[in-house]
């Protein structure tokens, strides 16, 4: 089986002064392209560790994609380690010397001179080209591993990777093919209920169920290889049954984006009025070209209940002129209410929400989902008001 593997580089990424989001990028394309990572590790600006590390995974790993380092700086040091690990000199590349004054002059800028050491790379390297920055890539062979060095910079990184590196993994190992993946989103039940009538489901050779959990959701994922789609097909019936009316969505892309998609193919639009959630469910429709009719943004203090959040949701229809109207309340101590306005009636419901562990961010992501949810129950002629086990229903309308 193809190992591949991936290095991160950088004190600031080895201490969390920046979160990595390259690895986790990587880490999901890959896995598309049929290239999942075997692991991935951290090191920082230290050329004896970066020199072991690059000594060791070359033993054991058959990819290494390193990222960072590569600046101008003196603390960018994968070059020089990726040299002092093959036993070769650093050699200015006269090609990307020319690239970059090239890129400077574009932007009627001088180059600096420290800027020359981004084109240093070692002699037994390959360049590797950096259409949208200053720091060249380059690749290599040390023992088992094919090592590629990348920049830091995510918009340059990703470049890299789609045009540079996996064109040349799929070259040298053409037999590999990207898995399938079938995936839906639930919202509303635990992970370990949904595992407990999931994980005796008898499965295709290669294939397994797999569980992500990132709180208000829960994505449920069957993996294998393309070969064992049709079983797959017929083992997700399953999947789909257990999660049933908790699916807020099956694929990627979100629970706002399906609801775009629904409102835009009836001619419907939204309007929104929100205290607890900050402006948060606005935003969130909003980025997902939800079309939305207006909206207003209160202060959280405790004056609706939910009668009045009720007329609220009635009024806001019809000062916007549309069908649909969500109306989120204060939190009053540990009660807060959400009202939906259709056509066909209007749905409130007050609930009780202790969940004293989640920060106020998570809180109230949780209950946009819950006000977004009684908008997709809606559209699918379902009771607007679901059953949510973690939470506390004190008063429905």
């Amino acid at each position: 089986m193809l190992r591949v593997e991936m290095l991160s580089t950088g004190d600031e990424v080895l201490h969390g002064q920046i979160t990595d989001t390259n690895s986790a990028w990587l880490a999901n394309y890959l896995f598309e392209q049929g290239l999942p990572m075997s692991s991935r590790e951290t090191v920082g600006d230290d050329l004896a560790a970066l020199i072991d590390v690059l000594t060791e995974r070359s033993h054991i790993a058959d990819v290494l994609i390193v990222n960072g380092g590569l600046g101008p700086t003196s603390d960018d040091l994968s070059a020089l380690a990726a040299a002092r690990a093959c036993g070769v000199e650093l050699v200015e590349n006269p090609e990307w010397i020319a690239r970059m004054e090239a890129f400077f002059a574009e932007r009627k800028r001088v180059m600096s001179p420290t800027n020359r050491k981004q084109a240093h790379i070692p002699a037994n390297a390959e360049m590797l080209d950096n259409p949208v920055g200053t720091a060249c890539g380059f690749t290599f062979k040390l023992n088992r591993c094919q090592m590629f060095f990348t920049p830091g910079v995510p918009s340059e990184f990703k470049v890299m990777v789609e045009q540079q590196i996996v064109p040349r993994l799929r070259r040298q190992f053409p037999a590999v093919e990207a898995p399938l993946c079938l995936r839906l989103t639930t919202f509303g039940r635990s992970e370990s209920d949904l595992a407990n009538e999931l994980d005796a489901l008898p499965l295709p050779a290669g294939v397994v169920m797999g569980y992500r959990s990132s709180s208000p959701i829960i994505e449920l994922k069957l993996t294998g290889p393309a070969t064992q789609r049709a079983a797959m097909e017929q083992a997700w019936e399953r999947v789909r049954e257990v999660a049933g009316e908790s699916t807020i969505f099956e694929g990627v892309g979100g629970l706002p984006a399906r609801l775009a998609e629904r409102l835009l193919s009836q001619n419907l639009r939204l309007a929104i009025s929100e205290r607890f959630t900050a402006g948060l469910l606005y935003w969130q429709l909003q980025a997902a070209s939800v079309p939305l009719a207006g909206g207003e943004l209160l202060p959280d203090e405790c004056e609706d209940n939910l009668e009045s959040l009720l007329a609220r949701s009635h009024m806001l229809a019809e000062r916007t002129g549309t069908q649909l109207a969500l109306a989120i309340g204060p939190q009053c101590g540990e009660l807060l209410s959400l009202v939906l306005h259709t056509p066909a009636g209007t749905f409130g419901q007050t609930i009780r929400y202790t969940a004293k562990r989640h920060g106020d961010r998570l809180r109230q992501e949780t209950i946009a989902m819950v006000a977004m949810d009684m908008l997709r129950r809606y559209l699918n002629g379902w009771p607007p008001v679901g059953e949510y086990p973690w939470l506390e229903r004190v008063e429905t309308i």
